[in-house]
């Protein structure tokens, strides 16, 4: 269970987390963030959580280079987030890499920085479904924290101009 939010307190700012993941659809999720963040004079926390395989000591070593490679594959994609934030509202954003399961991950930054507030996700309109994050998460909707926002891919910036 996480402890009370203290965004509001004296000393502290309201954060968003936004999941950047390999989906088309992080892009709305980030931009929605980024534009509420500038508006609630607030702060950007963006996480990538990578998967680890289960590691036999005999291939120790391959599991070392996979890790690595996951960890390179996922600050080049909170570069690539970074930047579209700071592009959209000149923020910085925070930036954290986790190791395991996603949800887990997830639940552990929100418990770890009593600034957050929020979790935004984006879902896909498209045929396969709103996206596995998405899917993974309803199961753990009425548990979380905190409230849990989702854009729609479908929405334009000036959409989300419009909302946040």
């Amino acid at each position: 269970m996480s402890s009370q939010r203290r965004s509001y307190e004296s000393g502290h700012k309201p954060k968003c987390l936004v999941i950047v993941d390999d989906t088309a659809e992080w892009d709305r999720a980030v931009y929605y963030a980024s534009r509420w963040a500038v508006r609630a004079g607030g702060a950007v926390v963006m996480l990538r959580v990578i998967e680890i395989l289960d590691q036999n000591q005999q291939w120790l070593g391959v599991a070392d280079v996979m890790r690595a490679e996951a960890i390179e594959t996922a600050e080049l994609a909170l570069d690539r987030a970074a930047g579209r934030a700071n592009g959209v509202s000149g923020i910085t954003p925070e930036r954290v890499i986790r190791e395991g399961d996603t949800i887990a991950q997830v639940r552990a930054v929100i418990d770890e920085d009593s600034d957050i507030v929020m979790l935004i996700l984006a879902a896909s309109d498209g045929p396969e479904g709103p996206g596995p994050i998405v899917t993974a998460m309803v199961r753990h909707l009425g548990s979380f924290p905190v409230p849990v926002v989702m854009v729609a891919s479908s929405l334009t910036d000036d959409d989300i101009d419009a909302l946040a």
